[in-house]
């Protein structure tokens, strides 16, 4: 078996020009005298309200939200804290009227055999390690009721 065919990008012309820009990045081609990518400004966005809408346009619209709705895009990020501070605004414009339930991980640390741990929980909590839950983890009671009533259909 053999991939003839980039899945991930469509045929229209609009794709084929990005990925004629992507080619031109990768070459190094597109860089100005201060080596700096001018981005199209189609791709630019005003601020992350902007982003959450265009990525995910009518996210408060409950009959929009099905079970492929964040699976068809995400966003990316390249730090943790970028990916929490964009969950928390997307969780708000979800559905503002649901409660949020805030789930802390154990806040303690176990004194077993007389051994002290070097860093204090208070520490730990503020750590955001990819592969591992948060210590923090926020979850709207709509997507609660909505997961479990899904669940219970199964």
């Amino acid at each position: 078996m053999h991939l003839r065919q980039n899945m991930h990008l469509g045929h229209s012309e609009a794709d084929n020009q990005y990925a004629q820009w992507l080619l031109e990045i990768g070459a190094g081609s597109t860089m100005d005298d201060n080596e700096m990518i001018q981005v199209p400004q189609s791709m630019v966005c005003a601020n992350l309200n902007g982003l959450i809408n265009r990525i995910y346009p009518g996210i408060g619209n409950s009959r929009a939200q099905n079970e492929q709705y964040f699976l068809d895009c995400i966003i990316l990020c390249s730090r943790n804290d970028q990916v929490h501070d964009i969950n928390e605004t997307i969780l708000q414009q979800f559905n503002p009227t649901a409660e949020i339930y805030m789930l802390r991980s154990v806040d303690s640390v176990s004194e077993e055999d007389g051994i002290h741990h070097a860093y204090p929980a208070e520490f730990l909590q503020q750590l955001n390690v990819g592969g591992l839950p948060p210590a923090l983890l926020c979850l709207s009671s709509y997507l609660i009721e909505k997961l479990g009533s899904r669940r219970r259909t199964l």
